[in-house]
């Protein structure tokens, strides 16, 4: 019994200890939990939390969001003059001449159009800062001769590329006039784009060029499209081919028994269209065009369809592709077998498209800034997403990236009718302005809250 005795008294004096520091600990977990902040998806640090309250807070920002949100009637009408000046693929000059205008007005004197056809104007940092970019992109998809009116229907506006990205351009010119005329001296550099080539066939040309030409790049916002309930933290990648066949080619009737480049063709599609891909990650495969021959009473000596693969993993669209590559050859040697090797089909995959696979971590204080902004403006984030945008480039190769919404909402996107509607579209600039200025800090105020990479 006293052996048992000690032995209690040993443990509650042992318990009585680990009480004490546990009651300690738990009175720490107060200022600990107030320390972060979840919104949504994501959890924003204390140095996070303090740094955007200092520039949110700040006597300036709090002036010129109020000057935003009074001059969104000119932000509309500027996104209707933009929205009217056509920019197809490979076809965006008209708009980018423009486009390098509206910079200078708006205070960025050397903005210039680069070999690729993006419009950059630079705003220098009063510090060693970190080199922050935020681009839209200037291109459309539809094709020259697309009537691009803008018409204004039971409160919405209505045209072909309205939204995307018209909206988004127009943000980032309200963006460049809110940080000018505001002359709050920023610690980092930004780097404003309009850019090329974001649309098919396009491949990302624009933004590709940019990286290539800026290296030290340290981080990037694109702004695409309507809305302020998404942030896109992940990139689907694709890869996209002109799958080419080519033969003898004859007359139907006193040639038959020739090899076919479209029987080939057909028969690749089949087998494609059999193939079986997870949906998780989420794989997916089309044949989106098809063309050859040259008459109906003549057997094809040529053939071609347009594939496209996208996958959010690297290695599962890898796989695709390779399998993808097999059976077509399968199927061409089978169109050869078939017809006793009279004559012989050849195929050539060429490369049309290559969007690369990525993400930015929620934890990512680019991430979390997106995320406190939202909430500032009174509309917390909802869903980080993957999808296909700019910022695949930047992801692809480990540099902080998202791509957030200009506001309002739209529907149609790549639709004769398209459209936009501007409820409570001034929170788009609002949270651009926001975002970009914690990302790169205030000179006096706040420090860069973007990592130098």
């Amino acid at each position: 019994m006293p052996r048992f005795l000690a032995c209690s008294q040993f443990l509650s004096r042992t318990h009585s200890k680990l009480l004490s520091s546990a009651l300690l600990l738990i009175a720490a977990l107060p200022l600990a939990a107030q320390a972060q902040t979840s919104i949504g998806p994501v959890t924003a640090t204390a140095p996070v939390v303090q740094g955007f309250a200092a520039v949110s807070r700040d006597p300036r920002v709090q002036a010129m969001l109020e000057r935003i949100a009074a001059n969104e009637p000119e932000t509309l009408a500027e996104q209707v003059r933009l929205t009217q000046i056509p920019a197809p693929p490979f076809q965006e000059q008209e708009r980018a001449q423009y486009y390098l205008q509206q910079m200078r007005d708006r205070g960025l004197e050397d903005a210039y159009i680069d070999s690729e056809g993006n419009v950059l104007g630079l705003r220098k940092g009063s510090g060693d800062g970190p080199l922050f970019v935020i681009a839209a992109h200037l291109d459309t998809v539809f094709p020259l001769e697309t009537n691009v009116t803008v018409e204004m229907r039971d409160g919405r506006y209505y045209a072909p590329g309205i939204s995307d990205d018209g909206r988004g351009l127009t943000v980032l010119l309200t963006l460049i006039d809110a940080i000018n005329s505001s002359a709050i001296p920023t610690v980092g550099d930004i780097l404003f784009v309009g850019n090329v080539g974001e649309e098919g066939p396009g491949d990302l040309r624009g933004i590709k060029a940019v990286f290539r030409d800026h290296p030290d790049i340290d981080g990037f916002v694109s702004i695409d499209g309507s809305g302020l309930t998404r942030i896109t933290t992940g990139a689907t990648g694709s890869r996209r081919f002109a799958v080419e066949f080519t033969g003898p080619g004859g007359h139907s009737f006193s040639a038959f028994g020739l090899v076919s480049a479209i029987h080939a063709m057909g028969r690749a599609i089949t087998k494609i269209g059999d193939l079986q891909v997870p949906s998780e990650p989420r794989t997916t495969f089309t044949v989106g065009t098809v063309s050859g021959g040259t008459s109906v009473n003549s057997i094809a000596a040529d053939a071609v369809f347009e594939l496209d693969m996208r996958s959010n993993d690297a290695a599962e669209l890898a796989r695709l592709e390779e399998r993808v590559r097999s059976v077509t050859a399968l199927a061409v040697a089978e169109e050869n077998a078939r017809w006793q090797n009279n004559g012989e089909i050849t195929v050539n995959f060429r490369l049309i498209g290559d969007r690369p696979v990525g993400n930015t971590a929620a934890g990512n204080p680019l991430v979390q800034v997106a995320a406190l902004a939202y909430r500032e403006v009174g509309s917390p984030i909802q869903q980080l997403r993957t999808s296909s945008t700019d910022s695949n480039i930047p992801m692809s190769v480990g540099i902080p990236a998202i791509t957030i919404g200009g506001g309002g909402s739209g529907g149609g996107e790549h639709s004769p009718e398209e459209y936009y509607s501007p409820e409570n579209s001034h929170l788009g600039p609002q949270l651009a302005f926001l975002l970009t200025l914690s990302l790169v800090g205030i000179e006096g105020v706040s420090a860069p809250l973007m990592e130098r990479q």
